[in-house]
């Protein structure tokens, strides 16, 4: 079974290039903070969060990584085209629009047995899912389909046995399983807002590439220790 791992880096939109019904929306929330201060705050906090939903940000980067090989690709947006490799040369980096970004994302998915995400269900899957639809990139395969399946494997959902225990990050399972935590160089999800509009997207595929080399490494401790179901 061929299977790959697959990770997703988003940036929210420019809050300024949604309409007046769109802001009042967003805002909405916001506006009802009983304090000048409190809602400085809460609009603060809005906007922070735009990358967390398909219609208000947009897919920044996509890795993707043979579980097997430890080869693969990181496609992400960028205003220049650019293709270079990883220094071990198992990873090829490319750039593009975010059409290329997904496009070139629905073309490697359908090639693979199963494909694993950390937290995939909740975020990167949807996420994906909808913006190409946005777009009108046309998905190649249906990434929520049944919980259950043995062709999606969701290690955040494994890990606390569908919310039977409490979930924590990556950061947090990486520690504790002995992995190096892709957060160890101090960039965290939080800062691609802030990396996308100063123009750094090569940090921001080489971020990408971290998070799925560190999955990769908890996947095969999962999958070495917890996985019963490959019958």
């Amino acid at each position: 079974m061929t299977t790959l791992l697959f990770d997703i880096e988003t940036a929210g939109q420019d809050f300024d290039s949604f309409d007046g019904a769109q802001k009042e929306y967003l805002m909405r929330y916001a506006e009802r903070e009983a304090t000048g201060e409190s809602r400085a705050a809460k609009r603060a906090e809005v906007i922070q969060q735009l990358n967390l939903t398909a219609p208000t940000a947009r897919v920044i980067a996509i890795g993707m990584l043979n579980v097997d090989t430890g080869k693969g690709k990181v496609v992400y947006q960028s205003d220049e085209f650019e293709e270079w490799t990883s220094e071990d040369s198992l990873v090829e980096f490319a750039s593009g629009t975010e059409e290329d970004v997904l496009g070139e994302f629905w073309d490697v998915v359908k090639r693979y047995d199963r494909l694993v995400t950390f937290n995939g269900r909740m975020f990167d899957c949807p996420f994906v899912m909808l913006r190409s639809a946005i777009l009108g990139v046309r998905p190649s395969r249906n990434l929520m389909g049944n919980r259950y399946a043995k062709d999606m494997v969701d290690l955040l959902e494994q890990l606390s046995f569908y919310g039977a225990t409490r979930k924590f990050n990556l950061d947090f399972y990486c520690r504790v399983f002995g992995i190096e935590s892709p957060k160890a160089g101090g960039i965290t999800g939080l800062d691609m807002n802030k990396l996308f509009a100063e123009g750094r997207h090569k940090e921001i595929a080489r971020y990408c590439l971290g998070d799925c080399r560190a999955t990769v490494e908890l996947y095969k401790k999962w999958h070495a220790t917890l996985c019963f179901n490959e019958g």
